[in-house]
């Protein structure tokens, strides 16, 4: 039961090591794609003689690049607090997995021992036998 139990735990940490990978590479992935829209909103321009209105655009489009910006740093927020609560669950789940591995390596402890003292009690038996038998 304790070694289903640690196998369990062990399972759990494992997809959360898992869940925690898939986190960072999408934080990674939005980094990434935060460092593009700043560059293209610092390379975006207008001809230079254009029209007023090509300015105005321009801001828009910039004003809209900017509040993109804002929503992924928002995700990423989101998504570093997701990652620390899970560090914290994968800390308390090897804590447990590591309590029930101790309690697995005693209980074959206990059973070497038991098998131990068994096998010296049919020896001692046998040679009773054998002593009284000569």
């Amino acid at each position: 039961m304790i070694k289903k139990l640690y196998n369990l735990k062990k399972m759990q940490t494992d997809q959360k090591i898992l869940e925690k990978a898939q986190m960072l590479s999408r934080v990674s992935d939005i980094e990434n794609e935060i460092t593009l829209t700043n560059r293209q909103m610092v390379t975006t321009t207008v001809s230079k003689f254009g029209a007023i209105s090509d300015f105005a655009i321009l801001q828009i489009h910039k004003n809209t690049m900017k509040y993109h910006i804002i929503k992924l740093e928002q995700m990423k927020r989101n998504l570093e607090k997701k990652i620390e609560q899970l560090d914290e669950m994968i800390v308390e789940l090897q804590k447990e997995r590591e309590k029930f591995d101790y309690l697995v390596k005693e209980e074959k402890k206990r059973k070497f021992k038991e098998l131990l003292k068994a096998e010296e009690e049919e020896a001692s038996e046998y040679m009773q036998s054998k002593y009284i038998a000569s």
